[in-house]
């Protein structure tokens, strides 16, 4: 393999549980990225049962499409675990046990205290020929074989496992054959815009630096940008830096952030701390579920004193103050009640800033004039007037609660914002 931006791969998951209902591949996503790392091009993914001789099958006709085999799931001690079996075959080798792992095995039995029952010796044997692959965070080791021109990687199917054996084994081994070269990504996040018009934005972007390395992809509440990059890793850093600012150029104060695990309660919780500012929420139809992302990173107590969540017209007067005029007048999915609620819970909880959400999420209690999915989201703050959106949100009940707490996060991200700015002039 003298380049990776030449290799052909192919990913099999083997296991009969991912033939049914109840259980997703999930490696294969983890293995993918590092292919793109470094420029593998992916052929095909494959599921297989745990059946020796469809497991020969499919390893056999995936070196014919492909260099680089990865095969994650069945290196088990059960009876069914047979991957090692229906590789040996497919590849024409023996199997032969390896004294260094039967020692690791029974080294790690022994620190719980047990002893390794027979089959879990079947976990020491290793295609002929094969580098075995130490896996501490379980019994199941990895192998790697290179066969020819190419490789087969085995991995352990438990996804804690194949994502540390693939990191560690798996991504160096491909670097070392990139000759420095190699793909990169960086992902930008965008809340509660359509993809269409994040698209037509970006126009120019395409232009400048090419449609193939920019990828719009649309997700409930939000869009990201996916931009890549290849070459060396100077010439990619400097890439990925050109395109990420001309995107933010482009799009302005909607990038909210960057990065595959930068989400929108993180960077809200952030401008929370470094301003020393708290928010409390009122919640109606999301039941929780905006109070639930924003204490879900450590320290969230510094600005999150608490929140309310109140189904009833009664307890939406009761604890939030909510006139019970008002909620007759209006109803309880209004901008009124919203913003009610909103200044409602800042005053009773002493917080800095107050949010609120009110709508109908289904799947029943729509109407004519209020359709399931509409949405009144309202944020009180200091020395402003109250914001409010009012939001008709698509799709099942999970889904528009998931966007309406979106909706909620990015108003009051837009209003630290404002907020910040006003303080530095």
């Amino acid at each position: 393999m003298v380049s990776s931006k030449a290799v052909r791969a192919v990913i099999l998951a083997v296991g009969s549980e991912l033939l049914a209902t109840d259980r997703l591949d999930s490696n294969s996503l983890h293995l993918t990225a590092i292919l793109e790392r470094h420029g593998v091009e992916l052929v095909r993914k494959g599921v297989v049962g745990d059946d020796e001789t469809a497991i020969e099958r499919e390893v056999r006709r995936a070196f014919e499409d492909a260099e680089l085999v990865l095969v994650g799931g069945g290196l088990g001690p059960t009876a069914d675990d047979v991957t090692r079996e229906g590789c040996a075959r497919a590849l024409g080798r023996e199997l032969r046990e390896d004294a260094a792992t039967r020692e690791a095995i029974a080294r790690r039995f022994a620190a719980m205290g047990r002893e390794p029952s027979a089959n879990n010796w079947k976990q020491a044997q290793v295609l002929d020929g094969a580098t075995p692959l130490p896996n501490p965070r379980g019994t199941a080791p990895g192998q790697r074989l290179e066969v020819g021109g190419g490789a087969l990687f085995l991995f352990p199917g438990v996804p804690y496992e194949l994502a540390f054996l693939a990191e560690r084994d798996l991504d160096p081994w491909l670097a070392a054959r990139a000759g420095g070269v190699a793909r990169e990504r960086r992902t930008l996040r965008v809340a509660l815009r359509p993809e269409s018009e994040v698209d037509q934005q970006l126009e120019p972007a395409y232009v400048e630096f090419g449609r193939e390395w920019i990828t719009v992809l649309a997700a409930p509440g939000e869009v990201r940008i996916r931009l890549t990059a290849a070459g060396a890793a100077d010439a990619r850093a400097r890439r990925l830096a050109e395109m990420a600012a001309r995107v933010r150029e482009l799009l302005g104060e909607a990038v909210y952030g960057e990065g595959e695990d930068q989400s929108l309660e993180r960077v809200v919780g952030e401008q929370l701390a470094a301003s020393g500012r708290t928010i409390a929420t009122a919640e109606s139809c999301t039941g929780g579920l905006l109070a639930e992302r924003l204490t879900r990173l450590p320290g969230s107590s510094r600005y999150f004193p608490g929140g309310v969540v109140t189904y009833s017209n009664a307890e939406k007067t009761r604890l939030l103050g909510v006139p019970a005029a008002l909620l007759a007048a209006h109803g309880a999915v209004s901008e009124e009640v919203a913003r009610a609620m909103a200044e409602g819970v800042r005053e009773r909880l002493g917080a800095d800033f107050g949010v609120a959400i009110t709508g109908i999420a289904g799947p029943d209690g729509g109407s004519e004039s209020k359709p399931v999915g509409t949405v009144h989201v309202a944020v009180a703050g200091p020395g402003a007037s109250l914001g409010h959106r009012h939001l008709r949100l698509p799709g099942d009940r999970e889904r528009i609660r998931w966007q309406a707490s979106q909706a909620a996060l990015e108003m009051v991200r837009r209003r630290l914002l404002e907020v910040a700015a006003r303080e530095r002039r």
